[in-house]
């Protein structure tokens, strides 16, 4: 094995220890729904990726409070799972139904196609969602959902319909800010989208840039 070989391994398995840490403690906590909904700074909807609820982000929400944003979260999307069509009215259905408007999406990976496409199914003038920052988002898909027996995994496979459809709504692209690290496991075809604000952090993994420090400040320069 190379040097590179034995890097990129270590970054592998801290992700996938981080993820299952992460993906237990999402289970548990006194913290509910409305927990951080109080703030005076830009409010914020944070949309998880597939198999993840919105406790799985928990240390972003916690950072994003603890910088005056109120932070909302659509508990009943639940692990996420159901199309990216679906999420996307979800959360276009609970900014409208809480009346939000200026709103920042922070999404994790499939969750920054649910807040495209919800930006994107905006009527004119709405102005409910103003810009969506994702982290790790496969916008050109991952090759690697081919080869996972999954259903909800399937939207993720290059060449989806739901992802064709996304892709060909550029004119929303300068309205998203798409942050990545220098290497992702789930995602090789990389994060960056045409027309976005593309911010390569140098740090590795598809789960565990979700709690890292440059993450966070670069969330934050991004809704200020």
């Amino acid at each position: 094995m190379t040097h590179l070989g034995r890097r990129e391994t270590l970054w592998w398995a801290q992700d996938y220890v981080y993820a299952a840490a992460a993906w237990i403690g999402s289970h548990i906590g006194a913290d509910g729904p409305d927990s951080y909904a109080a703030g005076e700074r830009r409010p914020v909807l944070i949309v998880p990726g597939v198999y993840e609820n919105w406790r799985f982000l928990r240390p972003m929400i916690r950072a994003l409070h603890a910088a005056g944003h109120p932070v909302h979260v659509l508990p009943g999307l639940g692990h996420n799972l159901r199309p990216i069509d679906e999420g996307a009215q979800s959360a276009r259905d609970y900014l409208e139904s809480h009346q939000l408007h200026g709103v920042a999406v922070v999404a994790h990976s499939k969750g920054g196609l649910i807040g495209k496409l919800a930006m994107t199914g905006e009527l004119t003038g709405e102005g409910r969602i103003v810009l969506v920052v994702a982290i790790c988002t496969p916008f050109d898909g991952a090759r690697l959902a081919r080869y996972l027996p999954w259903p909800a995994l399937r939207p993720l496979v290059p060449g989806h319909p739901s992802l064709v459809e996304l892709a060909a709504a550029q004119a929303v692209n300068s309205r998203i800010v798409s942050i990545y690290g220098v290497f992702d496991p789930h995602i090789p075809e990389g994060s960056k989208l045409p027309g976005a604000t593309n911010i390569e952090l140098p740090v590795a993994g598809h789960f565990r840039i979700l709690s890292r420090p440059e993450t966070v400040r670069a969330v934050l320069a991004a809704i200020t």
